[in-house]
């Protein structure tokens, strides 16, 4: 899933993905997306964007591919909201279809198991620590940093992205100054 489509940190994971299981992975924008252009998320809002829930991209994929087990990446320390959707179905969820093989895996499990498979880390992970997931000024900065083009590509989409930058240079600057 994407915010932006065709940034390279993530096609060259994706690329070395296909390339190395002999597949094609495929790309959608992510659920949220939707909420991002038809409220203004550093845009100007567009209200004709029809919203998707997350049971609308399940279904999607259920029909695209005539399938009904998803498998998620999710684990329960990710967010609290993760942890009582998972606490509550377990992890496999028969009533939604969806299994979670990680749900109780530590970041350090995962990055373990990853050194004993010998697989790479993305470089999104390596960069931001986790992948990319929103529009934030922290995550912009770095972006912006190590990833210039696909900074401009975001900044194409989202044209107002800067502004939270600014807002953070501003006021975490500020904050930094006031508690010397």
């Amino acid at each position: 899933m994407y915010y932006v489509p065709g940034l390279s940190f993530q096609e060259r994971m994706l690329q070395w993905a296909e390339h190395r299981y002999g597949l094609t992975i495929y790309r959608l924008p992510h659920f949220e997306l939707a909420q991002f252009l038809k409220y203004g998320a550093f845009r100007p809002s567009d209200l004709d964007v029809s919203e998707l829930s997350v049971a609308d991209f399940y279904q999607h994929l259920r029909n695209h591919f005539s399938i009904h087990w998803i498998a998620a990446g999710e684990r329960i320390a990710d967010s609290i909201w993760r942890r009582a959707m998972i606490k509550k179905s377990s992890t496999i969820d028969s009533k939604r279809g969806r299994i979670f093989p990680v749900a109780h895996f530590t970041k350090a499990h995962i990055f373990s198991y990853l050194k004993m498979h010998r697989l790479p880390i993305s470089e999104e992970s390596r960069v931001l620590g986790f992948s990319f997931r929103s529009l934030q000024a922290e995550d912009m900065i770095k972006i912006r940093q190590h990833y210039p083009e696909d900074f401009a590509k975001i900044k194409a989409m989202f044209p107002l992205v800067e502004a939270g930058i600014k807002h953070r240079e501003f006021y975490g600057a500020s904050k930094q100054v006031s508690e010397i």
